[in-house]
């Protein structure tokens, strides 16, 4: 058995504020550009290879189909009083543009056909969501080394969601941190740190391997769920990765990542001159897909009762044209 990690509330153990020089300095740490070729589009999705797949294929062993995903309605995540509403960023709205009341009444008949139709307005981020290469630039670049001008009000010209659409099929891994450190959910401000990583991979017996998609419990979708309020998650304070881990994920050559926050990494940021410190690593310079908004609860108990910890992951993006971010229905199946 691993050892009692022995380890402060992260939020106590800040000495310091990070600055730019630190984030430069990851960037060149850190830097995928050219690694798949000048004109990749997809970046660290081209870890996972077909071989990679099949051995996936193989984990399923009962057939259990848990989804990742918050339900896509009016009481989502962007539902609660939040510091940035300038992000324009709201729960979906959905419309029906032919009812069963039309059918009754026979209003569509010259179709010669009853049925009933709908439309949907939201936010490609506004609730379970992958963050595509287009979202976050460093500086006047985006992945790849791609002028951040690509990003056109026409959608991505570079590094679009829809060039993923064949991919997000791999091993999925989750890591249960909040489990790992005793708690039911992490609280605001506590920092996932390189050492949380490790000891909880050693706790759970699984080992994050090059072309994964790793899947990271903090509990905090649970924690609004069970308090019945999103008050604060859309861009408040929260528990998540701390910055240093974009080494980790770097060398641990992971295909994807996704988290139960709203911003995967931990808030209040660890900069005080650079919002989002590990998204300006981890997106454009590594060219690693992010997920957030993930619904990780069931996922978590079941893997705690079987103790089994991989499984296989499905979770293609929707294929809109230009799109910098997609909803999606994530699947582990165990």
């Amino acid at each position: 058995m691993p050892a009692k990690l022995k380890i402060k509330d992260t939020r106590e153990q800040k000495n310091r504020k990070l600055t730019r020089k630190d984030v430069k300095k990851a960037a060149s740490r850190c830097k995928n550009w050219g690694r798949w070729g000048k004109d990749d589009e997809i970046g660290t999705l081209n870890f996972t290879t077909a071989e990679d797949i099949v051995a996936a294929a193989r984990l399923v062993r009962k057939g259990k189909v848990i989804s990742l995903a918050l339900n896509y309605d009016q009481g989502g995540p962007q539902g609660g009083k939040t510091k940035y509403p300038a992000l324009g960023r709201f729960n979906p709205i959905h419309m029906m543009t032919r009812t069963g009341t039309d059918a009754y009444s026979g209003v569509l008949d010259h179709r010669r056909i009853r049925g009933t139709d709908d439309i949907i307005i939201m936010p490609l981020q506004c609730g379970t969501q992958w963050d595509g290469l287009g979202h976050i630039m460093y500086e006047d670049t985006m992945w790849n080394g791609y002028d951040c001008r690509n990003v056109t009000s026409a959608g991505a010209q570079k590094g679009g969601i829809e060039k993923t659409k064949s991919k997000m099929v791999g091993r999925g891994v989750l890591l249960d941190v909040a489990r790992a450190m005793g708690k039911k959910w992490l609280p605001d401000g506590f920092a996932i740190t390189n050492e949380m990583l490790d000891y909880t991979e050693e706790k759970q017996r699984v080992k994050v391997k090059r072309g994964d998609y790793l899947l990271v419990h903090t509990g905090h979708v649970e924690r609004c769920l069970t308090k019945k309020s999103w008050d604060g998650y859309s861009g408040g304070d929260a528990p998540g990765f701390a910055f240093e881990t974009v080494d980790w994920l770097h060398k641990r050559e992971i295909a994807g990542v996704a988290t139960d926050t709203w911003g995967a990494e931990v808030r209040p940021n660890e900069t005080e001159d650079t919002n989002q410190p590990w998204h300006w690593i981890s997106i454009p310079i590594m060219g690693l897909t992010v997920g957030e908004i993930f619904h990780l609860t069931e996922l978590a108990k079941d893997c705690a009762e079987d103790k089994r910890y991989e499984f296989l992951f499905v979770a293609p993006a929707l294929p809109i044209t230009g799109a910098v971010g997609s909803p999606v229905n994530p699947l582990a199946i165990k």
